[in-house]
């Protein structure tokens, strides 16, 4: 098992030994999921993307055994990233000697806790797991809200910090053995490199870092009783953070010494690939849960705690780049429920049939909230509910148009709480593979925010293997490496002329909250 340096500087340079036979150069990307695994490929002269795969089809098995929690193997990421890996050099059949280097996304917040041999002790705790609350909410208490939200940005809550504690709380056989912890990401580098590194990115998702001193949480560590000692070494996010090993190569179906130039979390990595690096760049996500996340020029906290504020990917000492999220857990989730339980359509027709409906759904109104307490609502969870329903009124059609309106409000709701906060909002860039895809949700947002929408041909995969790319000098940076072959979709504009209509639905579905 072998460690990084402490903070090894980023080697752009690119020895011609390396690269002298290669003809095209291509760049790899994954998404570590806790559904699957997504991985592509990126010609590195124009951006252009050649292929991509994943793997499972079907969504990865999360284990509960207990209410409130999810654990997953991370062997079973691995796995599935060496097949992804394999599906797509078949498909794309480009020889692997071409590759120049692999970046890696991955689902935020997860805990992977080895040994010394380097062996995985206990499932990895992940994101959706809600076990540590309490412990988080202690620590919020006994060192101030005020310190926390001023040092961490956060509270404590229910990050990969409070999940180590529960495991010395719980497990502590288990504690007594760890030799080092990794967050997801971390992780499948180590199987790819053999070395254990993590970021200020990943140590601040998990509130390991402390802002105001530029290091690491020693406070939070102490109170936690977690030595120093187990936290992974530092690398830059965009640095060559390890070559990959023979073994590795053989089972991925490429060749040993591959650079590994790039990690991050998945919502700063999705921002990175919608090109949301500079302040006042904002980013949102449709999927299961909703997500928009901006870029504010320094670290900002929310004293309401609506948001969560981590270091974003270009984040330095000099230049301390915050992205902001907010995450609104019923999503996409209300409008998958009703497309499999009010008839079967495809998306499509759901969308032809609600272009039907009038602005506000004739009096229907939908609170999407059925996926848990929401962060933005103060931790309240008023569940996913019906207004208004008119049995000799309203049809599945409506529910249709409702449901997109539903989400959208609650969109709008946690936007104007991240404008409390000083952070503007003028254009909202968007991936292709989300609710924004439909316009009549797209346009209730555009319009009550008077916000621009574009919708962008990219995903997490495809940003983080462009992102490698900066690692080993093919782009300059990484706003040169997120313009390459980004086109607009589609831009979505405030439709003035209706604002009122808007506005009065969103003010009826506002008071049932």
């Amino acid at each position: 098992m072998g460690n990084c340096s402490k903070l090894i500087p980023c080697r752009k340079a690119i020895t011609a030994r390396y690269f002298n036979h290669l003809r095209s150069l291509f760049l790899l990307g994954y998404d570590i999921g806790s559904s699957s695994i997504k991985v592509a490929l990126v010609n590195a002269n124009d951006g252009s993307v050649l292929g991509m795969a994943q793997h499972p089809e079907t969504e990865m098995p999360i284990a509960s055994p207990q209410p409130d929690w999810a654990e997953q193997n991370p062997e079973d990421w691995w796995e599935a990233a060496c097949i992804a890996t394999q599906k797509l050099m078949a498909k794309t059949r480009i020889p692997p000697g071409q590759i120049a280097a692999i970046g890696i996304a991955y689902q935020m917040h997860g805990l992977v806790v080895v040994d010394q041999q380097g062996q995985v002790l206990r499932p990895a705790i992940i994101w959706c797991d809600s076990r540590a609350v309490a412990i988080g909410d202690q620590a919020f208490k006994t060192l101030g809200a005020e310190y926390c939200l001023e040092n961490y940005l956060n509270s404590p809550g229910n990050f990969t910090a409070s999940k180590l504690r529960w495991i010395r709380e719980n497990e502590p056989a288990v504690f007594d053995k760890i030799a080092k912890i990794m967050l997801p990401g971390d992780y499948i580098a180590y199987r790819m490199t053999g070395e254990i590194c993590t970021t200020v990115t990943g140590l601040s998702e998990g509130i390991f870092w402390n802002f105001k001193k530029n290091g690491l949480a020693t406070a939070l560590l102490e109170h936690y009783q977690i030595p120093e000692t187990l936290l992974a070494d530092l690398v830059p996010v965009f640095a060559q953070q390890g070559k990959l090993r023979s073994l590795a190569a053989a089972k991925l179906g490429l060749l040993p010494g591959i650079p590994i130039g790039y990690r991050s979390g998945d919502q700063p990595n999705n921002a990175l690939a919608l090109n949301v690096l500079r302040p006042g760049e904002v980013a949102a996500t449709g999927g299961t849960s909703g997500v928009v996340y901006a870029v504010a020029e320094s670290p900002v906290y929310d004293p309401q705690q609506r948001v969560n504020s981590f270091a974003h990917v270009n984040y330095s000492l000099e230049n301390p780049l915050t992205g902001v999220l907010l995450c609104i857990n019923g999503a996409g989730s209300l409008y998958r429920w009703v497309r499999e339980n009010l008839g079967g359509l495809s998306y499509g027709e759901m969308e032809q049939l609600a272009a039907t409906v009038p602005i506000g759904s004739e009096g229907l109104s939908i609170l999407p909230f059925g996926n848990g307490a929401e962060r933005m609502l103060g931790n309240h969870n008023p569940g996913a509910q019906v207004f208004g329903l008119q049995f000799n009124r309203h049809e599945q059609r409506h529910f249709f148009r409702a449901a997109l309106e539903g989400i959208a409000f609650a969109f709008v709701y946690g936007m104007k709480s991240m404008r409390e906060l000083g952070i503007p909002i003028h254009t909202l860039r968007v991936g292709n593979d989300n609710l924004f895809q439909s316009a009549i949700f797209s346009e209730t947002i555009s319009t009550l925010m008077a916000v621009e929408i574009e919708l962008l041909a990219t995903t997490g995969a495809v940003g983080a293997a462009k992102a490698a790319g900066v690692s080993v000098g093919i782009f300059q940076n990484p706003e040169e490496a997120m313009a390459q072959h980004l086109d607009i979709i589609e831009r979505y504009k405030p439709a003035s002329h209706r604002q009122a209509e808007y506005a009065e639905a969103y003010y009826r579905w506002l008071t049932h909250i």
